[in-house]
């Protein structure tokens, strides 16, 4: 906005002081600031709309946010890789991975992949938790949920973590009309899926397969793959998961 001394000019050196008090005070009036435009603080920084979507939605379980983030810490640490390399090999911002390592961010499912993929290691390292031998009792209402972005996909783990195993077993939800995209697994893993409600189409690579309640799905899960709810109505499925080497 242009000063005072811009809208008016510049006035003869003759002139009365009351014109040029008059000369003045329109110009004062025109020059009123205007309504303050927000300030820019408001906005999230470029940094963190980066890994915005990176960002579990708030509805998921943050009490995971901590397991993972010690988890990473010490695994990144083993591996002696700096944030910097690990975000370049995981395609993970730096300052996600540093939220996530201070426990401030609980982390989406597809970003927990894409870490567990550049550090070599099944998804279920970065959220296992110590537990005992013997008969493990898994409550619902004490269950683990991850989640996506904006929450319209749901992951509920069905096995303890700490324990040698080559198999994995996952309870998923999925909202109407929505999809999720999954990173390729290592090399070797399968995928059995079976919907117990609902419409899905599943994208493996290049085929596409629609399956209604009852419908079960065993693919190969080294390569790009998508999760899509062709419907209005939630999708539920369970998900076997098996590595072609022992894990945890």
């Amino acid at each position: 906005m242009k000063s005072v001394r811009e809208n008016t000019g510049r006035r003869g050196t003759g002139a009365s002081e009351r014109s040029r008090r008059e000369a003045l005070e329109p110009a004062a009036e025109e020059a009123t600031p205007a309504e303050p435009t927000p300030a820019p603080q408001d906005a999230p920084p470029e940094t963190e709309k980066a890994w915005s979507y990176e960002v579990a939605h708030p509805d998921t379980d943050q009490d995971l946010a901590p397991v993972v983030g010690k988890n990473l810490r010490r695994l990144r640490s083993q591996r002696g890789l700096s944030l910097e390399r690990l975000a370049k090999a995981s395609g993970v911002s730096r300052a996600m991975l540093g939220q996530i390592e201070l426990g401030q961010s609980a982390p989406t499912i597809n970003v927990l992949w894409k870490i567990a993929r550049a550090l070599d290691l099944p998804f279920s390292a970065l959220i296992s938790m110590t537990g005992g031998a013997g008969t493990r009792l898994m409550r619902a209402r004490e269950a683990k949920r991850l989640t996506s972005h904006d929450g319209r996909f749901v992951s509920r783990a069905l096995f303890p973590f700490d324990e040698p195993r080559r198999v994995e077993f996952y309870e998923l939800q999925l909202k109407g009309h929505s999809e999720e995209r999954a990173e390729p697994h290592p090399p070797g893993t399968l995928e059995n899926l079976i919907v117990t409600r609902g419409t899905l189409e599943m994208e493996v690579g290049t085929e596409r397969h629609l399956l209604a309640a009852g419908d079960a799905i065993l693919f190969e899960a080294d390569k790009p793959h998508v999760y899509r709810n062709v419907g209005p109505d939630d999708v539920q499925m369970y998900l076997v998961m098996t590595y072609a080497e022992e894990v945890g």
